[in-house]
């Protein structure tokens, strides 16, 4: 309930703030539900999550498009989207996954600046009719608790 009664500030991304950034430096890992930090990319809780479990795979360096990683990011990147996959198959055994980049703002960026990866866990019969006819979304668990449960997988 915090987080669906939580006011929701959508649209500050396109005026040049961004939160990633001031993620990636931080070491407070609650407070942004970070779940695990490399030395080029990071792993966080969606806060606008599509599904319960919902990942950001977000490189450290605000750049906005796969081909502009460094070999040395890129590999660290993409080793973090299998992290990210891993964490949530050990913690939440999902039936399957939806991993992408939207890549740009008409690609539906929310935060085009600053490349991300979504990893979303799936299950079984989890669609629903509320985000059709509500446009809201079910989440069966706090952000906060789910952190808590992901966290322990960090380093499997």
């Amino acid at each position: 309930m915090p987080y669906i009664e939580a006011p929701k500030e959508r649209g500050t991304e396109c005026k040049g703030a961004n939160p990633f950034l001031e993620m990636a430096r931080s070491r407070d890992f609650r407070k942004y539900g970070i779940v695990w930090k490399g030395k080029y990319s990071f792993i966080v809780l969606n806060k606008f999550p599509y599904n319960c479990g919902h990942l950001l795979v977000l490189p450290k360096r605000e750049i906005g498009d796969i081909e502009l990683l460094r070999p040395s990011e890129k590999t660290e990147f993409f080793d973090a989207i299998i992290r990210a996959k891993r964490i949530l198959r050990l913690a939440m055994k999902p039936d399957g996954f939806n991993i992408g980049f939207n890549l740009g703002a008409k690609a539906g960026a929310g935060i085009p600046a600053h490349l991300h990866c979504h990893v979303v866990p799936r299950w079984d019969g989890d669609t629903n009719f509320m985000p059709v006819v509500a446009d809201a979304k079910v989440l069966p668990q706090s952000l906060d608790f789910l952190w808590e449960k992901l966290v322990k997988f960090a380093d499997k």
